[in-house]
């Protein structure tokens, strides 16, 4: 029997929550996954580790002191090149032995790699969605003049994704992307203003970096889920409707015109759409508890309460306006978050600066790179000035 070829693996976002959970199903797969590059951030001791249990060609951290760190720690152990910060990013995504790139940086940081990875003609698996937000009509441009598969690892796009398999796109009625509420889902909206960082970061069902965990309380997160899923599937933001299911057992739903309803479920586990992208279209057996419906009690679904999850109408908003506008959204809310966790601002606070910043900005096409680019730059300058000029607080 012919031994199948191992598929190239270059992961960019490494330590973070869905790098660790790649490596996990690498790491159950040696046989048909290679890890060939891996790009991380400052963390030197968890990169370390990964290093030398997957033994890449080629490995990436965010700065020259944290490159050199690591360069010391495996030194004698394993022969390996080493690289940097925005260059180190390209080197990992378009390295020559990856047929895919799991795009799993957090924020905007990710989209020039990602673009430069689909240039170099490497399928992406795309847990960056701020990439398909920033600039969703030139990376799926881009894509397809490439013959690039863009497969989703969000666990609510690869739902949708599952759920469209074998149906006519012409037979959606609409997509329903589900939400966990987040942290403050039944806490009074009054009580909202004086919540903590550390409260926000206690998400009730998934274990995510910090800027997602905040934007799930804000529903951020689903915001910028709208704005993808828009790109992804190419569908109008009017047939994208988003609803509250506090268990996330149901991942996302596609109904079609008949009325049928299709939902992929399963337990909250973020291997399971890693694992379909990264396997499509087969699918691996990963060990993970089977969902039983007669333990994980009742199954509850809501409309979002507009009051408690203002971020939403911004998302459709911007997709109205277009251009530029998802990467001024994106950019302010960066920031915001940002700063909110360094205390600078109230929870509260974080929305109502993105809705300033979104509605005072000048729209552009944001055909070119450059352009969306600096969208992004001047956002994150916006929100700054004003929270240095006292105006919020």
């Amino acid at each position: 029997m012919r031994q199948r070829k191992r598929k190239g693996i270059a992961l960019l976002g490494c330590t973070g929550s869905v790098g660790q959970n790649t490596l996990k199903v690498v790491e159950k797969y040696p046989e048909r996954f290679r890890i060939v590059a891996m790009a991380g951030g400052w963390n030197v001791e968890k990169m370390a580790e990964q290093v030398l249990q997957f033994r890449p060609l080629l490995v990436s951290m965010a700065d020259k002191e944290s490159m050199e760190a690591l360069r010391q720690r495996v030194k004698g152990k394993i022969h390996l090149e080493f690289s940097q910060g925005t260059e180190g990013l390209f080197a990992v995504a378009t390295h020559p032995e990856a047929d895919m790139v799991v795009s799993a940086l957090v924020g905007a940081v990710g989209l020039v790699p990602t673009l430069a990875a689909i240039r170099a003609q490497k399928d992406i698996a795309l847990a960056n969605k701020e990439a398909l937000v920033m600039a969703g009509r030139l990376v799926t441009k881009e894509a397809r003049s490439k013959g690039v598969r863009i497969l989703p690892v969000d666990s609510e796009h690869s739902a949708i994704f599952q759920a469209l398999q074998g149906h006519r796109k012409e037979d959606v009625k609409r997509i329903i992307l589900t939400a966990s509420g987040g942290a403050f889902l039944n806490l009074p909206v009054e009580r909202l203003e004086d919540v903590t960082p550390e409260e926000a970061l206690t998400h009730p069902n998934w274990r995510m970096g910090q800027k997602v965990t905040v934007d799930s309380a804000s529903l951020m997160n689903k915001a910028l889920e709208v704005i993808e899923a828009r790109w992804l599937f190419d569908i109008a933001p009017s047939r994208i409707h988003v609803q509250i299911h506090p268990q996330s057992i149901v991942h996302s739903m596609v109904e079609y015109v008949d009325g049928s309803v299709i939902a992929q479920l399963g337990v909250p586990d973020m291997q399971l759409p890693i694992a379909y992208a990264l396997s499509y279209p087969e699918r691996l057996k990963l060990g993970i508890p089977t969902l039983d419906l007669t333990k994980a009690g009742p199954l509850t679904f809501m409309e979002p309460d507009p009051k408690r999850f203002p971020a939403l109408e911004l998302a459709y908003q911007v997709l109205d306006a277009g251009g530029t506008m998802p990467a001024v959204l994106n950019g302010a809310n960066e920031e915001a978050v940002h700063a909110f966790l360094r205390g600078e601002i109230r929870f509260t606070k974080i929305v109502e600066l993105v809705r300033r910043v979104v509605e005072s900005f000048p729209r552009k096409e944001g055909d070119a790179l450059e352009e969306v680019l600096e969208a992004d730059k001047m956002a994150r300058k916006a929100v700054r000035d004003l929270i240095e000029s006292g105006r919020v607080h």
